[in-house]
């Protein structure tokens, strides 16, 4: 898989996550996004939490694939996924997940690695979750150099391919991962691996200028946010806000009520915070700031 010029088609459908976008920024405010992994703790558990996040103001879910060898995971989505796993969860779980949610009228990206993807055939893939409502896929370790294959399953069936950078990336690494993404930029703001942090990376900031003078793709930026006011100071220039870590700490504490009732009330904090940013002042269009942390 190499990307070469024609990889570029793969823009040809156009963005399906663009009306979301659209939505968030003509209402003056970021987006919210929240991951958890899928099947944890259960399968059913997991429908419900999704449920949750959308419910309490989460605008898009992040549906992560529990893998063997998660490179840039921390240890609570790492556990979350090695529990998920031992309990049976299978990557042809992960569609009817996705159409659940895409059923009571929610949005849903997939986060996976690739090996999962090539494993089960990446025509097959995005065909399949195109047909249970998926809207695109994240993945972390693959680079739109070696990306041709998977490009031109997503452009065949529509599904948003999202490509990452980082603080060591170059201008030209930048300006190529975006000619190759629909959907949103997800810019990592730290080099380690995901989980909750005390402070909002200071990187972020100057990441996302980086990549706004580079592309106008929506930028999504993280790793560490866990409170309202966090998820307040990234709104402030960014269109989502995307957070991991601390609902995935959160989906398998206590029984099934218990744990909705946390994630709820979490969502409704950070949604609280995005909205108290919009009021500050509206964010800048082009940007997204994310963190699957």
């Amino acid at each position: 898989m190499t990307a070469t010029d024609t990889g570029a088609t793969a823009r040809g459908t156009g963005d399906r996550l663009a009306e979301l976008f659209t939505a968030t920024r003509g209402a003056g405010r970021a987006a919210l996004v929240g991951y958890l992994p899928a099947g944890y703790p259960t399968a059913e558990r997991s429908a419900r939490a999704y449920a949750a996040l959308l419910d309490s103001g989460c605008d898009l879910v992040e549906v992560g694939v529990p893998y063997s060898d998660p490179v840039i995971d921390g240890p609570v989505i790492q556990a979350a996924s090695d529990t998920a796993r031992g309990n049976g969860f299978r990557l042809s779980d992960l569609f009817g997940l996705v159409e659940g949610i895409a059923a009571r009228g929610g949005r849903a990206v997939v986060m996976t690695y690739i090996n999962p993807v090539l494993s089960y055939g990446m025509d097959r893939f995005a065909r399949d979750l195109a047909a249970a409502g998926g809207l695109g896929v994240i993945t972390p370790d693959l680079i739109v150099d070696e990306a041709d294959e998977w490009l031109a399953a997503a452009d065949r069936h529509g599904i948003d391919p999202i490509f990452l950078v980082a603080p060591a990336s170059s201008a030209e690494r930048i300006a190529r991962t975006a000619q190759h993404t629909r959907g949103f930029l997800y810019a990592a703001s730290t080099m380690g691996v995901t989980g909750a942090r005390d402070q909002v990376s200071s990187a972020a900031p100057e990441l996302v200028t980086r990549c706004r003078a580079l592309t106008d793709l929506p930028i999504g930026v993280g790793l560490g946010v866990r409170t309202g006011a966090q998820a307040a100071e990234i709104a402030r220039f960014a269109d989502a806000v995307i957070v991991g870590s601390a609902f995935t700490s959160m989906a398998g504490a206590g029984d099934a009520a218990e744990a909705d009732a946390a994630l709820a009330g979490l969502a409704a904090e950070l949604a609280d915070g995005v909205r108290i940013a919009a009021a500050a002042a509206a964010p800048s269009a082009g940007s997204a700031v994310g963190d699957r942390s």
